[in-house]
């Protein structure tokens, strides 16, 4: 079953992307790889419609977070595509792993020890990344670990591919976390040149996601992990400031990839002294016309937006009054002279001169930009458009 029966679409904007790929390869060193986090469902926009698009403007590298969003990618481009999971790998899942011959990261000694046994089982090596503990304080090798490690993946040579040193900086995002990254970085530092007194550099150091690699251009070594800049959005505000104000621009030079959009259920007439929806939240004082939308909170749209969210329909800026429902919104549209079934509804994105966009819908319910993004459920369909 096809859009408009769906209750919403997601669109993905092919002519955006480009525009941050291209911005991405100018914000980065020549010979470094940008490699595409497509973890949390590529961050809301969908794996299987987002990955096959990145295909043509060149990006072949990915990074999710478990298994199982690596089986969603391989699947779904069927090439020899290099991904590199970060996180979870159940103990199960770690030989299909390594025969598929993917990247991922180790940061402990169980699993270190655990993707011998299973390289020596299926006699292929496992391609691993350490990740060191430099002050993150999440998954890492500790530094006084470091060396035992090297030594264990000397010693195990003919079952591992050390392919990468890595490490994820805390909250480079913000300047209040100057210092604590600035630990991290001597940290991280150290250890890339204590491989390099023992020749055993590999091919990726890689520390920066998209903050990093505009607070902390520096640390870009060979690979950066990539995320929410790919899709269009600034790590936060102060990023986007910093980077306008070093480069002397007023604009931004970022496209929003993902709109979300649904349409007109039904359009009523409300009387003066009548509540709208569930419960007491809203109160006619006027004759209102309202129009109801067949998204609610199972769909994504948070609850927290109750008579605080905003849509767009023909081209105007309305207000979501009432109680948000399960399956459905209600919206005041009073001061627009026609509206009709089927009309379109956009929730995030834009229409006319009007825009809704993701930083606004998570102001109204105290969200981050990741969060919004990496709620939408999996199950609204996502087309790729222009």
């Amino acid at each position: 079953m096809q859009y408009p029966s769906q209750t919403s679409r997601i669109e993905i904007s092919k002519s955006a992307y480009k525009t941050n790929v291209d911005f991405i390869h100018k914000l980065l060193p020549k010979n470094t790889l940008f490699a595409s986090v497509v973890k949390g469902n590529a961050y809301g926009h969908g794996i299987e419609q987002f990955c096959p698009m990145t295909q043509e403007f060149g990006i072949q590298h990915y990074c999710v977070f478990s298994a199982e969003e690596a089986y969603r990618v391989r699947k779904i481009l069927q090439t020899d595509a290099y991904i590199l999971i970060m996180g979870h790998i159940a103990d199960q899942e770690l030989e299909w792993v390594i025969d598929q011959e993917l990247d991922f990261f180790v940061f402990d000694f169980y699993r270190l020890e655990l993707s011998v046994k299973a390289a020596k089982k299926i006699g292929k090596k496992a391609n691993i990344h350490i990740e060191l503990e430099t002050g993150m304080n999440r998954t890492g090798i500790p530094q006084h670990k470091f060396k035992p490690v090297l030594k264990y993946i000397i010693d195990n040579q003919e079952h591992i591919n050390f392919k990468g040193l890595c490490t994820h900086f805390a909250g480079a995002e913000s300047i209040t976390n100057f210092h604590r990254i600035q630990k991290q970085k001597k940290r991280f530092s150290r250890a890339v040149r204590g491989l390099g007194r023992l020749e055993m550099r590999p091919k990726y150091v890689h520390a920066c996601c998209s903050a990093a690699a505009i607070q902390h251009p520096s640390m870009i070594h060979d690979m950066a992990r990539i995320g929410i800049l790919q899709y269009g959005f600034w790590p936060s505000a102060e990023t986007l400031i910093r980077y306008q104000t070093r480069n002397k621009l007023d604009s931004n030079p970022l496209k929003r990839v993902l709109s979300w959009k649904s349409q007109v259920m039904e359009v009523k007439d409300v009387k003066v002294g009548e509540f709208i929806g569930y419960g007491t939240s809203f109160f006619t004082n006027i004759p209102t016309k309202i129009a109801i939308v067949p998204v609610g909170y199972s769909y994504g749209y948070a609850r927290d937006l109750s008579n605080v969210g905003k849509v767009l329909i023909r081209g105007k800026r309305l207000s979501v009054i009432g109680t948000i429902n399960m399956n459905a919104l209600t919206v005041d549209i009073t001061e627009l002279d026609h509206v009709e079934r089927g009309d379109e509804v956009v929730l995030i994105g834009t229409q006319g001169e009007g825009e809704i966009t993701v930083n606004s819908f998570s102001d109204f319910g105290n969200l981050v930009n990741y969060e919004t993004l990496a709620r939408l459920p999996m199950d609204v369909p996502r087309i790729v458009v222009d």
